[in-house]
């Protein structure tokens, strides 16, 4: 290696040869070795976009409030171009690289260059295994002599992610960073062998920290809280999900001291109640999003109050708070609203009614995520309401309201026609009717439908042929060519939907080429080994039962399936069937393309605009029937009724399967 052979250019060449090992890229936002002060009234930093990751943008100095070195008295003597560059414009030029290494090859150029590219490897130090960890912290440290090493490397770290070590970290082995005081968003997911003592020497002095994730990490007690509100009062984003031995009165304290969250997960927090979420709603004016799922003791008022207190809430995520009712919403002023909030999560909230997604939409006209998966009291006039939003709504899950029917699908299709996911699992009133309409959504990318019983081939059959016309274009956005016709579908769930056959799979598998997942669990079409090749394993805590009965198909394994029964030659009266059945869709759409036949160059971020089409969250999350009851398998049914079993013919040992296990996940995963 390169900065092996030049060992001897500088003192501190040594470490630089292990950040060329040890670091990854940081060119998408790199931190100066003395930040000035920043307001933090003013400050805005995106925390918890990906899971355990240090990729998103904190409130890093920019380039020109960079504090760089003046030029050393070498510089001054026949300045050539490149040493008449200022820093600033090095350290441009160094951020620019694709590659640490090179980054590296920069710094044992002279000491100037060393100067300027040593934070751009070190502001984001990639800990991904034992021995890269122990070579970091061996690089802070002082030699062999006793000499520090060439530069202060503890002051350049910015980002610091632990959690790829999480199961091999205790205090002990995380003592050695207490020495990084500057750090500003520290990740210690699932550390479960850290206590207070060692995360309390991290935050300890750190009055930097912006985001700190400390999720999973079951030991830790208030001890921790507290020192995180003595010690990081610029504190904009914390995760303490499943922190089950943190106190009421510890949050309240933090709350209290650290008002700039803007950031709050609280997952399973099952401890805290209403004083310690109210005492947030007081004092942190900013909040963007809190996450209180599973927090069962927490009810309507400091619901209401994080609605009265700020107007800058974005994201509210309730899952499973058994306790909030239609008191939290009704209380809200009537001439108010909040047009910031774009998620609401109300999933498993059992005592909300119509009034209260009435109220809801009235104060939040712009929301585009809406979830009330298990709020079974929802009927029609709910999702009338929830109409109103038009086109900002692209994502509206709707599982396990059992209430609802076909107008009230048709509506919402009439006026949310930007819709991209919907799952309307176990809802078992909807018909053909419905889906026919949702198979006219023109952005329409993923769909659940698992245990809604009544649909057949033809809801299936309009799904396939909901393709229309797109343009495509490079990767500036201009057009290229002319419009082609492609299917926007990309996960698809039909579990349990008895009366499907393999006519309308083949149909769809060929007319969406973007589908990357299918679920077909239970459909007894598919409970052949010839298919389950093709499928996913099922989760290891599976009963045998379970596992007999799974079919999911992911990834490439459904491009295996749909070139499968294309080839074989069992299936070819049914393929011949699919390409002259009389259209039954609501629209009129030129005929399907198969899949192979999609467009060479798709667009770099998907089909259409790319704007329009930015990616939504997956929240599929759920595992495939995970609870199913140990029901004995039905046995495979003939090869003839595979294709041209009558939509009534439902084998009786799988009828049995749905009704006696309504609790299926609505998401099929």
């Amino acid at each position: 290696m390169a900065a092996t052979a030049s060992a001897s250019a500088s003192p501190g060449t040594g470490a630089g040869a292990v950040a060329d090992s040890t670091y990854q890229d940081s060119r998408s936002s790199s931190s100066a070795s003395s930040p000035v002060a920043v307001d933090p009234e003013n400050e805005e930093s995106d925390f918890f976009l990906v899971n355990n990751d240090s990729e998103s943008s904190l409130s890093v100095p920019n380039i020109q409030a960079m504090h760089v070195h003046d030029p050393l008295p070498e510089d001054d003597i026949d300045q050539g171009p490149i040493r008449r560059l200022p820093n600033e414009i090095l350290i441009c030029i160094f951020a620019k690289l694709e590659k640490p290494s090179e980054v590296l090859q920069c710094m044992l150029t002279c000491k100037r260059w060393a100067r300027n590219a040593v934070d751009l490897l070190w502001h984001r130090p990639l800990c991904s295994t034992w021995p890269k960890f122990k070579a970091i912290c061996r690089a802070m440290q002082s030699d062999s002599k006793g000499l520090p090493p060439f530069f202060a490397y503890h002051d350049f770290i910015k980002r610091l992610n632990l959690a790829a070590l999480a199961s091999e970290l205790n205090d002990g082995s995380v003592m050695a960073l207490s020495v990084c005081n500057r750090v500003e968003r520290l990740t210690l997911t699932n550390c479960r062998g850290l206590h207070d003592g060692g995360i309390m020497g991290l935050v300890e002095n750190n009055s930097s920290l912006l985001a700190l994730d400390i999720s999973g990490a079951s030991q830790i007690t208030e001890k921790t809280i507290v020192a995180i509100a003595e010690n990081c009062k610029r504190l904009q984003g914390l995760n303490i999900s499943g922190c089950h031995n943190v106190s009421n009165e510890s949050m309240i304290e933090l709350a209290k001291a650290c008002r700039y969250i803007k950031r709050l997960k609280l997952n399973g927090c099952h401890q805290l109640r209403d004083e310690a979420i109210q005492a947030f709603a007081d004092n942190c004016r900013n909040i963007l999003e809190i996450d209180l799922h599973e927090c069962i003791n927490v009810s309507n008022a400091p619901i209401t109050s994080l609605f009265l207190q700020g107007q800058a809430l974005r994201e509210l995520r309730l899952a499973g708070c058994e306790l909030v009712s239609d008191s939290a919403f009704l209380s809200l002023p009537p001439n108010r609203t909040y047009e910031n909030l774009r998620i609401l999560d109300l999933t498993a909230c059992t005592r909300l009614t119509d009034a209260a997604v009435q109220k809801i939409i009235d104060v939040a006209p712009r929301l585009r995520n809406v979830v009330l998966s298990k709020c079974r009291n929802i009927t029609d006039v709910a999702v009338h309401a929830i109409s109103k939003l038009g086109k900002n709504l692209h994502y509206i899950h709707l599982g396990h309201c059992g209430q609802i029917t076909d107008e009230a699908v048709k509506r919402l299709v009439h006026s949310c026609n930007r819709i991209r996911y919907i799952d309307l699992g176990c809802c078992t009133n909807l018909t053909d009717d419905s889906v026919m309409r949702l198979a006219t959504l023109p952005k329409l990318k993923r769909i659940g439908l698992v245990k809604c019983s009544n649909i057949t081939d033809e809801s299936v059959i309009a799904l396939a042929r909901s393709h229309r016309a797109r343009t495509r274009r490079d990767a500036q956005g201009n057009v290229i060519g002319e419009d082609y016709y492609v299917s926007s579908l990309e996960r698809v769930h039909l579990s349990y939907c008895l009366n499907l056959t393999l006519k309308s799979i083949i149909r769809l598998l060929n007319a969406c080429p973007r589908l990357t997942h299918l679920s077909l669990t239970g459909v007894a079409a598919f409970l052949r080994n010839e298919f389950q090749q093709f499928g996913r394993d099922p989760p290891v805590e599976f009963t045998e039962n379970q596992r007999q009965v799974f079919c999911v198909f992911s990834g490439t394994c459904v491009k295996r399936l749909r070139e499968y029964l294309n080839d074989a030659d069992e299936y070819k009266s049914l393929r011949e069937s699919t390409r002259h059945r009389p259209s039954q869709a609501v629209q009129t759409v030129p005929p399907v393309p198969p899949a192979w036949a999609a467009p060479a160059h798709w667009p770099p971020h998907g089909i259409g605009s790319a704007v329009e089409d930015v990616a939504d969250d997956d929240m599929d999350g759920m595992l495939e029937g995970s609870d199913l009851g140990p029901v004995p398998l039905p046995p495979p049914p003939p090869p003839v009724a595979l294709g041209l079993a009558p939509p009534g013919a439902v084998p009786p040992v799988v009828g049995s399967l749905v009704s006696e296990h309504e609790d299926t996940p609505d998401s099929e995963a």
